[in-house]
């Protein structure tokens, strides 16, 4: 096995465009998916570049560097609309996996029970993919295409995660449920974001994840909640079951994974409206 750890940004594109080699960060889904004792063919490990990891402001928003960690996320002073992003981040496996486990490495895996996915959707996440040739952005539902599939071209990288300046606004959450409350794959989970004036719903964001192939916006149930006081009961079973196209597996079938992601949209709008009352 050939393994690089360079330095730069540059030093890193210029190895993904020569040795096409696999890029790893925390390995907390690299080592896993790994069927064998070692890594085969060459590897290539960002966490030497200073540049991709940390969580900054920029003119147009919040910058959220490739290698910066759920740990990193929980610690950090961040507005009240990234809450959920925070909360999600206290549930990505244990402790030691927060640790190590990386923000685009989530993204990347593109599993349909990722975290990282529903609050950043929330967020209007931009996903900032570089190579030797340039860099572009994608927008984070256009950049996961499907269960373990994303929009990475050969020798591209992420580098960064944009959250726009007009989705830092307003309050957020998240709820996943599952077999148990820690260490555990989503049976359905959601996030929100929500901003209120004058009494009444401005502005709704509302993702959800682990119930299709991939998580997604559901823009008729924000729809329903903009121009109204903040009720829960406004996100019916039928609303959300329109907007899904849920799976079976051995954790539940599509009915019930049809029925959680509504009831955990509720009780998390319910959590908030309880907020704002406070």
């Amino acid at each position: 096995m050939h393994y690089l750890r360079p330095e730069t940004l540059d030093q890193a594109l210029a190895a993904l465009a020569e040795a096409r080699p696999r890029i790893a960060a925390g390995c907390t889904d690299l080592f896993p998916m790994t069927p064998t004792r070692g890594l085969p063919g060459p590897v290539l490990d960002i966490t030497g570049i200073a540049g991709l990891r940390g969580i900054a402001r920029t003119p147009d928003g919040l910058r959220i560097g490739a290698a910066t960690t759920w740990t990193d996320i929980l610690r950090a002073d961040l507005p009240p609309a990234l809450r959920g992003l925070q909360l999600a981040a206290r549930e990505v496996g244990a402790r030691q996996i927060q640790n190590r486990g990386t923000l685009a490495g989530n993204l990347c895996n593109a599993s349909p029970a990722a975290d990282g996915v529903p609050p950043l959707l929330t967020l209007d996440a931009q996903v900032e993919l570089q190579s030797v040739a340039g860099s572009r952005s994608l927008p984070l539902a256009q950049f996961i295409t499907g269960p373990r599939q994303t929009a990475l071209q050969s020798g591209e990288m992420v580098t960064a995660i944009h959250l726009p300046e007009a989705a830092l606004r307003g309050q957020s959450h998240f709820l996943k449920l599952g077999a148990r409350a820690y260490l555990v794959i989503s049976i359905a989970m959601c996030a929100v974001r929500i901003e209120v004036g004058d009494g009444v719903v401005t502005d709704a964001a509302l993702s959800i994840g682990a119930c299709g192939p991939l998580a997604l916006r559901l823009g008729a149930v924000e729809a329903a909640l903009v121009g109204h006081p903040l009720d829960p009961s406004r996100v019916t079973d039928a609303a959300v079951a329109a907007a899904l196209s849920p799976i079976d597996d051995v954790r539940a079938d599509a009915r019930y994974r049809s029925e959680a992601a509504a009831e955990v949209l509720r009780r998390t709008l319910a959590a908030m409206a309880a907020e704002e009352v406070a």
